[in-house]
């Protein structure tokens, strides 16, 4: 079931009516604006991440469209950054820029804007899809899922959209990068096995290593912000997706959730202290945050519409 950063999913047998990632809908979406470059100065002496709790990008249906809304970690504070019509996938460089998906004319690209939501400028122009864009942890190059050439593959390019360079090229898919915090290795999600199963590369695409090995799925990824594990959703002997820890050598798998519902696209606060994911809670999909040893779990949105696809930022 691929990711947005994907096919419509299922959250606790409760479908997302909207195309994630690699499926998208049939919408337009608006002009972009031109880009203006943000300096980096006084945030990053804060370490990235706008500060020790960051901010939480996500996806809301809660205006009937697909848009993108930041709030702080309590769930106060909520601002729409977008008006849609189906905007998704949102990933951060530190707490100053966000770089997203969009369905343009049926068909999704990338794109990337300040973190107030201005200065929207399209980043790819591809008759394939293209999706689950990640910022490299120093801002300057994007890691993403395209369908350009045939099957699903993963790229990079610069931050402006310009030397794409095809870093995968298995006969099988390869989707959902997320990069290591120092930049020199790229988890993904694979199926190079025979079903989805978390892998690490180099970040030119050499020394590709299994992570993971079930007989289920094991999805979206993210690297911690220590470097030293990777979080994700896999299902183990159940119908239900929950929340899992590695260490980036493969050992030491630790399960984070044990709810009856699915759990879904998982994100580092930036401490590495607690994790954030979403999940059916109080009749809707939901924006949840959690310890990284699964206590004080704690349901942050509030809302009748769908709120999904978190990002914390760095």
């Amino acid at each position: 079931m691929p990711r947005l950063r994907r096919a419509a999913r299922l959250i606790a047998t409760r479908c997302i009516p909207v195309a994630v990632g690699i499926a998208a809908a049939c919408e337009n979406a608006s002009t972009p604006l031109s880009p203006r470059p943000v300096p980096d100065h006084a945030l990053a002496a804060k370490g990235g991440g706008g500060g020790r709790s960051g901010k939480i990008a996500f996806v809301s249906s809660r205006e009937g469209a697909y848009k993108l809304y930041v709030m702080n970690p309590d769930g106060s504070g909520l601002v729409k950054l977008t008006d849609g019509p189906t905007d998704e996938t949102p990933s951060w460089y530190r707490n100053r820029r966000i770089v997203f998906s969009r369905v343009v004319n049926g068909q999704r690209e990338i794109f990337s804007m300040n973190a107030d939501g201005s200065e929207v400028t399209r980043l790819t122009f591809n008759d394939g899809v293209d999706a689950d864009p990640e910022y490299s942890p120093d801002g300057t190059r994007i890691a993403f899922t395209s369908v350009r050439q045939g099957n699903k593959d993963i790229y990079v390019m610069n931050a402006d959209g310009s030397n794409v360079t095809r870093i995968t090229d298995a006969v099988q898919d390869d989707q959902m990068p997320t990069w290591s915090r120092d930049g020199t290795r790229i988890a993904f999600v694979s199926n190079r096995d025979g079903d989805r199963e978390i892998y690490k590369m180099n970040a030119d695409g050499s020394g590709v290593t299994q992570l993971t090995f079930n007989t289920s799925a094991d999805n979206e990824p993210e690297w911690s912000p220590d470097g030293e594990r990777i979080v994700f959703v896999g299902v183990r002997g159940e119908t239900n997706s929950d929340v899992y820890t590695i260490n980036t050598n493969g050992l030491e798998e630790t399960r984070v959730t044990y709810t009856p519902q699915s759990e879904n696209l998982p994100s580092w606060s930036p401490d590495g202290r607690r994790i954030v994911f979403a999940s059916f809670r109080n009749g809707s999909v939901e924006i949840v945050v959690i310890n990284t040893d699964g206590t004080g779990e704690t349901v942050i949105s509030n809302d009748s519409g769908f709120d999904y696809s978190p990002s914390w930022s760095r």
